[in-house]
């Protein structure tokens, strides 16, 4: 009789588990990807008959002009937030199997959906009138919102002991504001240009839709001339956006190595 053989089964019965989780979390995003196509399609379809009730008016040339900054700014913060979100996960996480409290999620417990929620409020205050923040807001807190809280339940359940002490320290979606000053920015924002990389056709296509129809419009109604104003700005938003990337990926490539010189 071999004595090995029943000291195998627990490691069959892990990978199932293993593999049971992956699949199980794999068909999740795939519906929750179906259900957000769906309400984008809602949203656009919306937009495109009712456009006038929707777009601003924009009769303040400097306040428009100081929204539509602001609202490229929070796009790409929130998309800040959403790629190391997701890269981290990705990387510590070990298919679920592990508790993530550092990077991103040191800063709040949902950096993703924080990225998303920056991302919508700056396409609104680039393009819409302020009630449809509502509107934006109501929707979010219905699809994500009790999102979170069945996840919570989950994370729960997984991490009887590490979860609800996590819980109390750091918040679920906001961060902060004394542990956002206190911190080096990438100490709670790592970044890898590999995971920039898988999202930059979203970051990309997001970004080009907002700006295009907020340029449309005013070519439209002052001539293209006046946009190129615009465009500079535009420009030197990106510009820092991207030494922002920079920094940021530097900065984790050295803490990996100051972690890893330790060891």
């Amino acid at each position: 009789m071999n004595p090995a053989l029943p000291k195998s089964r627990p490691c069959v019965q892990e990978r199932d588990k293993g593999l049971g989780f992956r699949i199980e979390r794999k068909s999740g995003v795939k519906r929750r990807l179906k259900i957000n196509g769906v309400i984008m399609f809602m949203v656009i379809l919306s937009i495109a008959f009712f456009p006038t009730i929707f777009f601003r008016n924009k009769r303040n040339d400097f306040l428009d002009q100081i929204m539509e900054i602001f609202g490229v700014a929070l796009i790409l913060l929130g998309q800040i937030f959403r790629v190391s979100g997701r890269g981290y996960k990705s990387e510590y996480s070990k298919d679920g199997h592990s508790l993530i409290q550092g990077g991103p999620y040191a800063a709040c417990r949902n950096p993703m959906y924080l990225g998303i929620l920056l991302i919508g409020l700056g396409v609104v205050a680039m393009l819409f009138k302020w009630w449809v923040v509502c509107i934006f807001l109501l929707v979010f807190i219905v699809r994500y919102l009790l999102l979170i809280f069945k996840e919570e339940k989950k994370l729960k359940a997984t991490f009887p002991l590490d979860y609800p002490d996590y819980q109390q320290r750091v918040p679920r979606i906001l961060p902060s504001w004394t542990l956002l000053l206190q911190k080096d920015i990438s100490e709670y924002l790592p970044l890898k240009l590999s995971w920039l990389k898988k999202e930059i056709g979203s970051i990309l296509a997001v970004l080009l839709i907002a700006v295009f129809l907020e340029s449309w419009e005013d070519i439209k109604n002052k001539g293209i001339a006046i946009y190129f104003k615009e465009a500079i700005v535009y420009l030197a938003i990106i510009i820092l956006f991207i030494c922002v990337v920079i920094y940021l990926s530097r900065r984790t490539a050295s803490l990996e190595k100051d972690v890893s010189d330790k060891s």
